[in-house]
This record gives structure tokens, sequence and C-alpha cells, in this order.
């Protein structure tokens, strides 16, 4: 069994869904998104363009762990190592612990 395949290839089809999901949500899928609830003023912030950036960066993981379970399929198993790391560090760049500094580029002016 190639395990780099199966794990590249479970989180590809997981962050699909999530893409599809906020594409079909429009402007009501920004609610979903962590930290937005938390927002003094929710209001005052573009929904419609942080449910677009989630749909943007669901669909981009999707594609990097997509092509590293093919090249994993036909290459090798350890393909998946340097995969899992460029999509970590892509990851976790979106990652704030502030929520009004994650979503200040979202103001509405």
């Amino acid at each position: 069994m190639n395990v780099g395949f199966m794990a590249c290839i479970v989180l590809s089809v997981l962050f699909l869904i999530i893409g599809i999901f906020f594409s079909l949500s429009k402007e009501k899928g920004a609610k979903y998104v962590s930290g937005f609830n938390t927002l003094n003023h929710p209001e005052k912030y573009d929904k419609a363009s942080i449910s677009l950036d989630m749909r943007n960066q669901c669909f981009t993981h999707a594609l990097i762990l997509f092509l590293g379970a093919i090249l994993s399929y036909f290459i090798s198993d350890y393909i998946a190592i340097p995969i899992y790391i460029i999509w970590g560090i892509l990851f976790f760049k979106s990652v704030h612990f502030d929520a009004e500094k994650a979503f200040e580029k979202y103001l509405i002016k």
C-alpha cells in the first residue's frame, strides 16, 4: 500500500469538498471561517471576499496535495514528504492568532 499516495489523496479530497462548500455558500460561508464569529463588528467586513479567499486557498491546497498524490503513486512514497512540507508552509502562513489582524484586509472602506 502506497502510504504517501493515500495521505495526499485523502487530504486533497477533503480540501476539495471544503472548497466546493465555500464556492456554493458564497457570503454565508464567511461565518464558517475560524475567528470570524469572534469579531466585534462582523458586518464591517466583506463576507464575499472572505469566502472567495477561503475557496481559493482550499482549491490551492487540494491541487498541491493531488499533485503530491500523483507523484507519490508513480515515483515514490517519499515524494509525499516534501509535498507535505510545502503544504504545511502554505497552510500555516495563513494562520493568525488575532482575529482582527487576520481579517483587516477585508474591512469595507
